[in-house]
């Protein structure tokens, strides 16, 4: 079981608005709303102490909710549920170090920090960078530019 990349990323919430949405292969939008909207009722109606990895289709699924927001990652058959699960745990970490306690008006008032801080942990599927404080720097660098 070894890691090669995540085909998709979402975020949504109990209430099932996507809040947050990232695709690492190429899809057209009729089979991106097919499978947010397939995601959003697999994962949703399942019981708080269930598995956090599901199939679907040919993809493992691996979702983890923190506090009222699901992560959600779609993986290739052969790839390994457990990394996916830290890779998902490492963004959530990323979240919190940046908006301190990172909450769903945090993601829906500042999405583009969202994806910023998205796309300076992961390209294209895979992991760029592992280490949190050189996230944080670039968080820190990009800010001060912006200012």
């Amino acid at each position: 079981n070894r890691w090669r990349k995540l085909r998709f990323l979402l975020l949504f919430n109990r209430q099932g608005k996507l809040r947050l949405q990232k695709w690492f292969v190429p899809t057209s939008d009729r089979e991106r709303k097919k499978v947010i909207r397939d995601m959003i009722m697999l994962v949703l109606p399942r019981q708080p102490r269930t598995c956090n990895f599901l199939r679907w289709k040919d993809l493992k699924i691996v979702y983890k909710r923190y506090a009222s927001l699901y992560f959600c990652a779609g993986l290739e058959e052969q790839d390994n549920e457990l990394l996916a699960l830290e890779v998902l745990h490492r963004y959530v970490e990323l979240l919190d170090k940046y908006f301190g306690n990172v909450c769903e008006l945090d993601i829906i008032f500042n999405f583009e920090k969202a994806y910023f801080i998205l796309d300076e942990f992961l390209m294209g599927g895979e992991v760029l960078e592992t280490s949190k404080f050189a996230v944080n720097v670039s968080m820190e660098q990009a800010d001060t530019l912006q200012e």
